[in-house]
């Protein structure tokens, strides 16, 4: 069973950098994609970076040139480094892994999620 263990966050000025970790307890080849999602107060919950097992990744507009994720496959771990950040980036940051099949004609998810990491963005 995989779990997931995220480290890196914190307190930072704006315009600083932070890196987060996303340490898996297997394989992270076992599933299709991981990413990483954020949630903020009175807001829903939005993706801000994937990476699929083949290497491609999407990242939300806000973060798009600002943002990276990356894994290395030997430790099973993901990374999402951050920089330039902003007030509004402050959240909770949560790790995801995933797993898509096809069940009964569609195409359907199996997601796994850390406990989230805080960061927060204040001067």
């Amino acid at each position: 069973q995989v779990q997931l263990v995220e480290s890196g966050g914190g307190l930072v000025q704006p315009g600083g950098s932070l890196r987060l970790s996303c340490a898996a307890s297997g394989n992270i080849f076992s599933f299709n994609a991981m990413g990483w999602h954020r949630l903020v107060q009175g807001k829903e919950r939005e993706l801000v970076a994937a990476i699929t097992k083949g290497g491609s990744t999407n990242y939300a507009d806000s973060v798009k040139g600002r943002f990276t994720i990356s894994r290395d496959t030997a430790k099973n771990t993901v990374y999402l480094q951050m920089n330039s950040l902003k007030p509004e980036d402050t959240a909770v940051y949560y790790c995801n892994a995933r797993r898509t099949g096809w069940v009964q004609g569609q195409i359907k998810a199996l997601d796994v999620w850390g406990q989230g990491t805080l960061v927060t963005v204040s001067s």
